[in-house]
């Protein structure tokens, strides 16, 4: 049974999810009769384990590690397969329907051996960078399908955006992910970009790559960048956060889709304290400035709010900006419909500019 409870979301917002669930079906199953997969078997195990997940957090019986073994790695890998043809099939549609102004330019590159693309809108400062990673609980996404909304920010901020494939489980588990994502930084500044001019961001996971990057930045003693944005972070995969099931019902990206093996397919069997996994044990003393967005009806709303205390805490100058009966990363899900999405896109876009002023 779906957790989801629909008549909780406000009535745009789940007219909207029902239209993305429709086109996100017809790219599932046709990427599922192209790879020959079994999706009602798929489905079936997405139920179960979701069940079985959520039983433990309303309860306390049991670990997410005993989901594990719902789930094996093949099973993962052919989830993965169809996730990402599910995504990648909006992003087109989308982008069909909603063209990008002639004005950008999109550029591919090799960023020191990570695949990424330049996002390059007319007017820019073009020795501006917003280094950007997109979301996808570590499985799925790709600077296509985020292509949209992160052209619109970089418009709104007036930088150039760099935009990375890194790596996604299962086939590329922890910590190759942010490995990439560190590569790309460090890429830039061979390149000649200086770090003072330079915004680091990220949505779900992709906030969870930002802030990695920044640890790994500190801990190999490089220069830090300007800032940092992150939007919706998932950025703690114990059980710790009250509101992955307090907010479950009003989720309406997440609730349903089975985080429950994006976890261990991520994680891979490391620890889930590790900070680099984790960035919500990270120390952030020493971190450039922070904006964090997030709806107050998401699952990980406490993720951010922690985020913002703890980096406060630091001595970071963190900002939270929230909003009400959003969905997940409603900056990209609800560009074209919400108009929370371009207020949140102009706050990220002033964020910006007020760090470089």
């Amino acid at each position: 049974m779906p957790i989801l409870n629909k008549r909780l979301l406000r009535p745009d917002v789940k007219k909207l999810q029902q239209r993305s669930q429709k086109i996100i079906t017809k790219g599932a199953l046709e990427i599922a009769e192209k790879e020959g997969i079994d999706i009602i078997k798929m489905l079936s195990i997405i139920a179960a384990g979701n069940k079985r997940f959520y039983e433990i957090l309303e309860t306390g019986e049991g670990k997410t590690e005993d989901l594990y073994d719902l789930i094996n790695r093949d099973q993962m890998k052919q989830l993965a397969k169809i996730f990402r043809g599910a995504m990648e099939y909006k992003g087109k549609i989308l982008q069909e329907q909603h063209p990008l102004s002639p004005d950008v330019k999109i550029e591919f590159i090799d960023a020191g051996g990570v695949p990424a693309e330049w996002q390059i809108s007319e007017g820019v400062d073009e020795n501006k960078i917003l280094l950007y990673f997109h979301g996808g609980g570590h499985v799925l996404g790709s600077p296509m399908s985020s292509r949209p909304y992160t052209v619109e920010i970089g418009k709104a901020a007036r930088v150039k955006v760099l935009s990375v494939d890194y790596a996604l489980a299962p086939e590329r588990p922890f910590p190759e992910g942010p490995n990439d994502c560190l590569t790309s930084y460090e890429w830039l500044l061979s390149n000649g970009y200086k770090p003072e001019n330079i915004i680091i961001g990220g949505a779900s996971a992709g906030g969870n790559m930002a802030l990695a990057t920044l640890i790994k930045i500190k801990e190999e003693d490089i220069t830090m960048p300007r800032g940092a944005v992150v939007l919706s972070p998932g950025i703690d995969y114990t059980t710790n956060s009250k509101t992955i099931l307090k907010n479950a019902p009003t989720d309406c990206v997440m609730a349903d889709v089975g985080v429950f093996w994006w976890i261990p397919a991520y994680l891979n069997g490391v620890d889930p304290n590790n900070p680099l996994a984790c960035p919500i044990f990270a120390d952030f003393t020493g971190f450039p400035s922070i904006l964090a967005q997030v709806s107050t009806s998401e699952m990980v709303y406490d993720h951010s709010t922690r985020l913002v205390e703890l980096a406060k805490a630091a001595g970071v100058n963190a900002i939270l900006q929230e909003w009400d009966d959003m969905p997940h990363v409603w900056q990209n899900y609800g560009l074209y419909d919400l108009p929370e999405a371009k207020e949140a896109i102009g706050k990220i876009g002033q964020f910006i500019k007020d760090l470089f002023d």
